[in-house]
C-alpha cells in the first residue's frame, strides 16, 4: 500500500507524467461506454460507421453530426469514438501476443544459451532483416485486407523487440548473486524463470510494450489509410483520414479550411491518443527504474 502511495504520488508531483495518465484514462473511458456516447445503428456489427446518405461532399458539423461527415456520408464522431475501440483492440491483441512470443524466445534464449541462443538470435535476426513496414504489406498482400491480418501481419514482424529486450535484460539478472544460489541449490529451471529472472527483468519490456500502444494502433490506421486494413465504413481513425484526403484543399480553389472538420477530428484524436501513451511509457519509465527512484 504505501509503495502504491509513492507511485501517486510521483505521479501528481510531476504535471507531465500526470497529463499522459489523464489522457489515457480518457481514451480507456471512451473505448469502454464506447456504446453510451455513439450508440450502434448496426447492432449486429457495431463497428461499421452509420452512413444518412450517399453524396460525396463532407457535410459540415451540426446538430445531427456533431462532428460533421466524411465523403459518402459517414459520421466522423462515430468513427471518432469507436475508433477508439478499434485501436485499442489492434494495440492489446498485437502487443500480447507479441509479448508472449517475444518473451518465451527470449527467455529460452538467455537461460539455455548455447546452441540454443545463437540459433534462437539468428532466426530473430532474419526476422529483424525485413524492413518492417513492407514486410507487413507483403503478409496482407498474402492474407487479405482487413483488421484481423493486419493483426496477424504485426504480431509477426514485432515480437524480435520484446525478445531481444528480455534477453538482455535476462543476461544481466542471471549473474546475480541470488540466481546462481538458486541454480547451487539445485532449484528448477522453472521455478528460477518465474520467481527470479522474468519479475526482475521484465520493467524495460513493460515500458516498451507502453510505447508500443501508440505505435501499433497508429501503424494500423497507416495500413488503413492505403486500403489494406479496415474494410470501407469501419471505424477506424485511418480510414477517416483517408476520407479526408481528397477535402484538405477545397477542390473549387475557395476557402481552403471550409472541409477543416474532416481532418480535424481524426488527427487530434490520433495526436493525443499518441501523446497520453508515449508520457505514460516515460512516466513508467521514471517509477521501474531504480536508478531514478527518490
Amino acid at each position: 500500500m504505501e509503495g502504491f502511495i509513492k507511485v501517486v504520488r510521483k505521479i501528481f508531483r510531476n504535471p507531465v507524467s500526470f497529463v499522459g495518465v489523464l489522457l489515457v484514462a480518457f481514451f480507456i473511458v471512451i473505448a469502454v461506454f464506447a456504446p453510451l456516447f455513439a450508440p450502434p445503428q448496426y447492432p449486429s456489427n457495431p463497428y461499421m460507421m452509420p452512413q444518412s446518405g450517399l453524396s460525396a461532399v463532407p457535410m459540415p458539423p451540426s446538430a445531427q453530426h456533431i462532428f460533421g461527415t466524411t465523403q459518402g456520408q459517414y459520421d466522423i464522431y462515430y468513427g471518432v469514438i469507436w475508433g477508439t475501440r478499434t485501436a485499442f483492440k489492434v494495440g492489446i491483441v498485437v502487443i500480447g501476443l507479441a509479448l508472449i512470443i517475444g518473451i518465451f524466445i527470449g527467455t529460452m534464449a538467455a537461460y539455455f544459451g548455447g546452441w540454443l541462443d545463437e540459433l534462437l538470435m539468428r532466426l530473430t535476426d532474419i526476422f529483424l532483416a525485413f524492413p518492417f513496414f513492407v514486410g507487413v504489406i507483403v503478409v496482407i498482400t498474402i492474407l487479405g485486407p482487413g483488421i484481423t491480418n493486419v493483426m496477424w501481419a504485426l504480431v509477426i514482424f514485432y515480437w524480435m523487440t520484446y525478445a531481444r529486450l528480455i534477453r538482455g535484460s535476462m543476461l544481466e539478472i542471471k549473474e546475480n548473486q541470488y540466481v546462481m544460489a538458486a541454480v547451487a541449490l539445485g532449484t528448477p529451471g522453472a521455478t528460477i524463470i518465474t520467481r527470479h529472472l522474468i519479475p526482475n527483468s521484465i520493467f524495460p519490456v513493460i515500458i516498451q510494450a507502453s510505447m508500443d500502444m501508440a505505435t501499433i494502433p497508429l501503424t494500423a490506421a497507416a495500413l488503413s489509410f492505403l486500403g489494406l486494413g479496415a474494410p470501407v465504413g469501419y471505424a477506424d481513425w485511418g480510414q477517416l483520414v483517408a476520407f479526408s484526403r481528397n477535402w484538405i484543399i477545397t477542390p473549387s480553389g475557395g476557402n481552403p479550411f471550409t472541409y477543416w472538420y474532416t481532418i480535424f477530428f481524426p488527427s487530434i484524436t490520433i495526436v493525443l491518443y499518441a501523446l497520453g501513451w508515449n508520457l505514460l511509457g516515460d512516466t513508467l519509465r521514471d517509477i521501474l527504474d531504480p536508478r531514478m527512484l527518490i
